[in-house]
């Protein structure tokens, strides 16, 4: 396959990774995963549990989850359904299939209700999504098309992407596109193949066009926001909003971005949202530290003493054992390679919880600037740790493709 514009430095970190897939025990990892998972469980269940409660964070000072009501301006509530929907893969046990069940149900009202913001794909996908690869209920698959319908009225086709926060059309002085946006394409795409709506298709292809277009500078590191004019669609100005500059590279951002085409590629097989993943993924690389787990922004001055992300990790470990898989030759190695590389050191005593806490990983970084989830756990770090596990679990069982992509 032929790979465009590859910059010789691009390959300059593999000779850095030590970890290989044959020394991580990722069945380990699995089973600890699992003991974590039943340590939540004992803390949410009872006969007077409110389903519509999800773990959200826990403080570095504090060690059981913070838990949020699943409402439409609550973003994570997917994430905890999805957790326990991989922990029913993983094992078959029954326990975590009924609690997935119980908990993805308190969702179905926001396929019903006029969209928020573009983060439905989050709160969907990872539940619904889950489930329905799963257990194959038609409920479910009906639950998704709906809510890749709501999601899409947040189109602009004058723009040619998703609004991502109506609520700060105003504040950013424009029509807003986040780059973790990317994430929920997945969703629409899905609903074009499954329910028959190619107009779904169309939109999440073109928004990825004009992402491509307008959110990266000239090194293919991203913008946290990009605004555009609402009635021309003309491109005014690139952003952050939870990095530390506009011009700086937020870890979770660029995390998003590689994830995301990733995806895109894999859903439309155009060369060039593959050539576009592995540019995006080339920076993000060449710019870790030793043990493959990103400051929370690349540019933070406070470096070497500035917070790790271990969820932009988790994210990032996940897609490359996606993206290794439609690559060839020392590339394809490479990216397997700094995926276990990740997985190993987020497996370590200094990212993992243990008995400190419920969760699966600390040192996560919420929303910096606003001083929110600062060195936390944070449950989509979890999720996203759990599924690149499941991923390399099948990469190392010499499963198909189809059934790598344990994400959906």
């Amino acid at each position: 396959m032929r790979f465009l514009g590859l910059l010789a430095s691009s390959f300059v970190f593999a000779s850095c990774v030590s970890t290989s897939a044959e020394t991580f025990d990722v069945d380990e990892a699995l089973e600890y995963c699992g003991r974590q998972t039943d340590r939540t469980l004992t803390q949410l269940i009872s006969d007077s549990t409110d389903y519509s409660l999800m773990p959200r964070n826990i403080a570095a000072t504090d060690s059981i989850w913070h838990l949020r009501k699943a409402t439409c301006d609550e973003w994570c509530s997917g994430f905890w359904p999805g957790v326990l929907w991989y922990e029913y893969e993983a094992t078959g046990n029954e326990k975590y299939k009924e609690a997935a069940c119980r908990y993805t149900e308190q969702l179905e009202y926001l396929s019903k209700t006029p969209a928020f913001d573009h983060d439905l794909g989050f709160l969907m996908f990872c539940s619904y999504g889950n489930g329905f690869r799963l257990t194959g209920d038609p409920k479910y698959k009906d639950v998704i098309i709906a809510s890749a319908d709501t999601l899409a009225t947040l189109y602009n086709p004058n723009v040619g992407t998703l609004l991502s926060w109506p609520r700060n059309v105003d504040m950013f002085g424009g029509h807003n596109t986040i780059m973790d946006n990317m994430i929920n394409l997945e969703m629409l795409f899905w609903a074009a193949k499954n329910g028959n709506k190619p107009h779904l298709h169309d939109i999440a292809v073109k928004h990825a066009e004009t992402t491509m277009q307008h959110h990266f500078r000239p090194d293919y590191s991203c913008y946290h926001v990009a605004v555009y004019d609402r009635e021309t669609g003309t491109f005014l100005k690139g952003m952050t909003h939870q990095g530390f500059a506009d011009t700086s590279m937020w870890a979770r951002g660029q995390a998003w971005a590689i994830y995301g085409y990733t995806m895109v590629y894999r859903e439309t097989q155009d060369p060039k949202f593959l050539d576009f993943a592995c540019k995006v993924t080339d920076v993000y690389l060449n710019r870790l530290p030793e043990d493959y787990v990103p400051y929370w922004d690349f540019d933070d001055p406070s470096i070497p003493d500035a917070p790790r992300d271990a969820s932009a990790a988790g994210v990032v470990a996940s897609a490359l054992l996606e993206l290794q898989q439609y690559c060839h030759g020392e590339r394809k190695q490479t990216y397997k390679e700094a995926a276990v590389k990740m997985l190993s050191s987020l497996s370590s005593d200094k990212y993992r919880s243990g008995s400190r806490r419920l969760s699966f990983l600390d040192h996560s970084v919420g929303h910096m600037p606003a001083g929110s989830e600062i060195d936390a756990s944070i449950i989509y770090a979890d999720y996203y740790y759990l599924e690149a596990l499941l991923r390399l679990k099948k990469l190392d069982s010499n499963s198909s493709g189809n059934e790598l992509r344990a994400a959906k």
